[in-house]
């Protein structure tokens, strides 16, 4: 079978899977892309534990809308759109805090912390019923729903659930929150960069298990040298989840504060390690403890939800500015009952590899605006190739069959046919 579009290029006889390289540079398409898929998709908006008291809230822009993610007076979470009903100014203009009421700084209408407007000056001079069927309350977001704590929204009221859409991921965000019976929780704040490339190459290079021994060559030389390499080999296998979603998961060289031992950790800590992964197998049985301890996992949601659980455990979105930049969020996650010293190597393995400023991220960026540049020269060179392991039985970790289900998952919304991997 081939298949020949103006996206995607895909010959199966012949073991092709190439991607039209406009797809990375042309506003039209962006444009597109807004509509299809960013208003239409499930988006992540935050993780419970960033709101432990009533009345805290973030403020989030996703997918271009400004939104108030917040833990009423009641305990309820919700999700409103950060704009007056009034005039339209945005009634928070604080990144986070706690607050019972939000007034709009601009004609001074207050909202209460349940989205009801509770107040405007000249009150008097409105109808006595302005508000009775409360449609100058905060607008609700369309769809808001959590599965385990993490929060996310839609702007199709038509969509389906999120546990629906979700689907086989499920299993794996089900293998994160196990490694704590008390839950996991958002460590510190936001992490925010931009990266001058199209958002889809982070995508692809969040799941990438190809280019590491190359563009994170200096960061491999260091686990050799500390003897790491020596210690664990390297392999796994790659999944498509449908929707889109894929996850690679596979043995690492790298200390896993959940319960694999490092020897930059001293041998003072086996003994911790020991401990935590023997309450793992007391709670889920050895099986399902070896899995969730000695296993690394990077987990994509379609489309641009990334789950690290990888040495540390990072949370990132990514959102189009144009279609040559994009701006990142990242949160470090951790288990809620962590002993301070593993928070602490915890904490070091994230900021040593995952942080902005660690030993990967900046060899990505650079790798992704190199790609983003390289694509001036798409006259000549139009397309990307993304065919390593096409047709094979069972994928590695450094084939490329998790970019090609996030490619037709796109290609199928983008124009409205169905996905064929």
């Amino acid at each position: 079978m081939q298949e020949s579009e103006g996206y995607l290029h895909i010959d199966q006889a012949r073991g092709l899977f190439k991607v039209a390289r406009r797809t990375f540079v042309d506003e039209a398409v962006l444009a597109d892309e807004q509509r299809k898929i960013f208003d239409r998709c499930w988006l992540y908006l935050g993780h419970e534990s960033e709101l432990p008291k009533p009345g805290d809230f973030v403020t989030r822009a996703i997918a271009g809308r400004n939104l108030i993610f917040n833990r009423d007076r009641s305990g309820v979470f919700n999700a409103f759109y950060n704009t007056c009903t009034h005039r339209g100014a945005m009634v928070c203009r604080e990144a986070r805090g706690s607050a019972k009421n939000f007034q709009c700084f601009y004609h001074g209408w207050v909202y209460s912390d349940e989205g009801k407007l509770v107040d405007q000056p000249g009150q008097d001079s409105y109808p006595k019923n302005f508000n009775a069927t409360g449609a100058v309350n905060l607008a609700r977001l369309e769809r808001f729903e959590n599965y385990r704590g993490l929060y996310f929204v839609c702007f199709d009221k038509n969509a389906v659930s999120l546990e629906s859409y979700l689907g086989n991921a499920k299993e794996y965000i089900d293998l994160l929150m196990e490694q704590s019976e008390l839950g996991i929780e958002v460590i510190g704040g936001t992490q925010q960069y931009a990266i001058d490339a199209n958002w889809k190459l982070l995508a692809e290079n969040s799941v990438d298990g190809y280019h590491a021994m190359s563009t994170h060559a200096t960061y491999m030389d260091y686990l050799v040298n500390a003897g790491a390499l020596n210690r664990v080999g390297v392999g796994g296998s790659a999944l498509s989840l449908g929707n889109g979603h894929a996850v690679i998961e596979y043995t690492a060289p790298w200390g896993r504060p959940i319960a694999v031992w490092s020897p930059s950790w001293g041998e003072a800590a086996k003994a911790d390690v020991a401990e935590i992964k023997a309450q793992l197998a007391a709670r889920l049985g050895a099986e399902r403890a070896e899995r969730i301890a000695s296993l690394s996992r990077n987990l994509l949601i379609f489309p641009n939800l990334i789950i690290n659980d990888v040495m540390a455990i990072t949370i990132r979105t990514f959102y189009p500015v144009n279609p040559g930049r994009m701006t990142v969020n990242a949160w470090a996650v951790g288990p809620r009952e962590e002993k301070p010293e593993f928070r602490e190597r915890r904490l070091f393995n994230f900021l040593e590899f995952l942080g902005p400023g660690g030993l990967a991220t900046p060899d990505d960026i650079e790798a992704l605006e190199m790609c983003q540049r390289g694509y001036k020269n798409m006259g000549a060179v139009p397309w990307n190739d993304i065919s390593k392991g096409f047709g094979h039985n069972q994928a590695a970790t450094d084939d490329e069959l998790q970019m090609r289900v996030f490619w037709q998952q796109w290609n199928a919304l983008m124009t409205s046919k169905l996905a064929a991997e």
